[in-house]
């Protein structure tokens, strides 16, 4: 989905929380826009990536990320999942393998391995 349109799905659904008349109703909506807003992130990332030369450690600090989450961020876009690695990473190479095949009109590889969505992950039971 296009960088535009994901964020005028996100426009909408804060739109219709703003005049939800709960806070019930409004959750949803909020967790809609919210995740339109992360693939939006996530997408404007790796135009940044590829088009304008912008480091993954320079688009993290953009989107006020750490540099480790961007790789995983990256690899979920439609632009680079291509080029993830097998653990669902997008890296420094995978980028420069892309920026080259973007320059030399070469389309992107199949994906031979599934990109997992992010999930939490607790680091202990408490």
């Amino acid at each position: 989905m296009a960088l535009d349109s994901l964020i005028s799905h996100a426009a909408a659904a804060l739109g219709d929380a703003a005049v939800a008349t709960s806070a019930r109703d409004v959750l949803p909506l909020l967790s809609r826009a919210q995740e339109q807003l992360t693939y939006a992130i996530d997408e404007a990332m790796a135009a940044a990536v590829l088009e304008e030369g912008t480091s993954l450690r320079q688009a993290g600090q953009l989107a006020n990320l750490s540099e480790n989450a961007v790789g995983p961020r990256l690899a979920r876009t439609a632009r680079l999942m291509p080029y993830a690695t097998a653990e669902g990473r997008v890296t420094r190479t995978s980028v420069e393998r892309a920026r080259y095949d973007a320059e030399t009109g070469r389309p992107a590889p199949a994906p031979n391995h599934p990109i997992e969505p992010l999930r939490f992950r607790r680091r202990r039971d408490t």
